[in-house]
């Protein structure tokens, strides 16, 4: 832990901005093509992480970001994906900052289904969201049809202005949570237009230059994965390819094998996931106008990061999907797709949903002028979003554990990432663990264990364990697991103990 802040100087705000559904390349700073210079110059002048791991869904990462645990431990991932319960002893980050006289605010997606009341049950002083599935990014609003991610920054800033207003004094945490850029791809017309032509060297080339752009970075250290044409969208029918038309692909084929209208089409598709990345960089920059103007800037601690790798779905929900509408419009319900996640989640294997590292890799940028010192650098160390809650306790100096608890309260397992806001060091932690359905994952120092690997999003309890040295290797292309069981059997029995004793702990 660092040391405590003098209890004569303010305590630091802290600003918690979640994307979902974004991919690992998606953000200029971390290889990608789509403009996004809000981000960019956080990260410029803070810090990124390159080997920074959410969970593989969007509630799991969710409940880990805000409780400090992992989501199999407070009953948010469960293996049946049905019991969902909360235990006793959990509380909320801002259960923990409230005792040091902070304000808790949330705006945007909330998902985490045992706490069904964001200010009732989880301690913000103000919230507004709403529910899934609507998925649908175009709201009502009084000044009109309102993309989501305006919607949520004008909530964002109505909070921020009347915390300036009425409690200029206490210090704020900003749980800030975008929907952009999940299912179904929707935005602005003139959003779309500016990256229309883009994608027009389709998403082979697309992949390779962003995997360029990565290593002269210094981001990655890996070759990149292969494309896999053999992995099926997860929950396509043909009923839904009737409705999408002649376009549609429900798999990440060679770009060059597509007919021309089948590129015009998803071209556009990824031309409208760029829009919604854009546009939310720009949101988000008007966020923090908002900060800079309450004077706040230089002592907020901003976090930002996706909630998960993104999504090769292909479905149709909500409000449905109009064919005749135009591509992105709210009438709209066009996803992303195999072709174009792989594209996102370069270098890495697989998507949203499994444990490989295209599911659960995010950019996670640190930013905070009064608390990082050595600024625009990379920071190696590999984290998880447990380790969200204890370094926010660690910078405010934070109980763990303000209110009183039942005796069988697990410690947190995460680690405070302060130690390596001022250099590349690394946080020694034993593991690091993962489940979702039957996709299952342990990282322990270099090695990660990973099953799931069937062309089932849900994986099988028959899948075969595989085993990938991450120093050299987080594509996972070379597979060591014939040539070290030993290590296999070792790590396996690992996971099961912990898998065991997470479980253990809902009860």
């Amino acid at each position: 832990m660092s040391p405590q802040p003098p209890e004569t100087r303010r305590k630091p705000n802290v600003l918690l901005i979640v994307l979902d559904d974004m991919g690992y390349s998606d953000l200029g700073c971390f290889g990608s093509e789509i403009e996004t210079p809000t981000l960019d110059k956080l990260a410029h002048d803070g810090v990124r992480f390159t080997q920074f791991y959410a969970t593989a869904r969007c509630w799991p990462t969710r409940s880990c970001l805000l409780t400090g645990y992992y989501a199999q431990q407070v009953a948010m991932d469960p293996p049946d994906q049905k019991t969902f319960y909360r235990p006793d002893w959990v509380r909320l980050l801002p259960h923990h900052l409230a005792p040091l006289g902070y304000r808790s605010y949330h705006s945007g997606k909330w998902h985490i289904g045992n706490v069904l009341d964001p200010a009732r049950d989880g301690g913000f002083d103000i919230s507004w969201g709403y529910k899934i599935p609507e998925f649908h990014h175009f709201f009502d609003t009084n000044a009109g049809p309102t993309f989501s991610s305006t919607a949520i920054t004008d909530h964002a800033l109505a909070c921020m202005k009347d915390h300036q207003a009425h409690h200029a004094d206490a210090p704020f945490f900003h749980y800030l949570c975008y929907t952009a850029p999940h299912f179904p791809v929707q935005a602005e017309q003139a959003d779309i237009d500016k990256y229309l032509d883009r994608y027009d060297r389709g998403w082979d080339q697309m992949r390779q230059e962003r995997y360029e752009r990565q290593k002269q970075m210094g981001i990655v250290n890996t070759d990149i994965s292969p494309r896999d044409p053999t992995l099926n969208a997860p929950w396509y029918t043909q009923a839904y390819g009737q409705r999408f038309g002649p376009g549609e692909v429900s798999n990440a084929v060679a770009w060059d094998s597509l007919t021309d209208e089948q590129k015009r089409f998803q071209a556009t598709k990824m031309a409208i996931h760029a829009a919604m990345i854009d546009r939310t960089d720009r949101e988000i920059g008007r966020v923090l106008d908002q900060v800079r103007a309450m004077n706040a800037f230089d002592d907020t601690l901003i976090l930002f990061l996706s909630d998960n790798g993104a999504s090769a779905e292909i479905m149709i929900r909500g409000n449905g999907h109009n064919p005749a509408a135009a591509p992105g419009s709210a009438k709209t319900h066009l996803c992303l797709g195999p072709g174009w996640a792989t594209c996102s989640n370069t270098p890495f294997r697989r998507h949203k949903i499994w444990v490989n590292e295209g599911g659960i890799s995010t950019p996670l940028i640190a930013h905070w002028p009064n608390g990082i010192k050595q600024v625009g650098g990379l920071r190696h160390t590999p984290g998880h979003v447990i380790d969200i809650l204890p370094t926010i306790l660690d910078v405010t100096g934070a109980s763990a554990f303000p209110s009183p608890l039942p005796d069988h309260a697990p410690a947190l397992p995460g680690k405070s990432l302060v130690p390596a806001f001022d250099s590349d060091v690394t946080i020694e932690r034993s593991h690091i663990y993962y489940r979702h359905s039957e996709n299952r994952a342990l990282r322990v120092g270099d090695y990660k264990i990973v099953s799931g690997t069937s062309a089932s999003p849900v994986g099988s309890a028959e899948d075969a364990w595989g085993l990938f040295d991450m120093s050299v290797d987080r594509a996972e292309n070379v597979d060591l697991a014939t040539a070290q069981p030993m290590r296999v059997r070792e790590m396996v029995r690992i996971w099961e103990k912990y898998d065991a004793e997470y479980a253990d702990a809902r009860e």
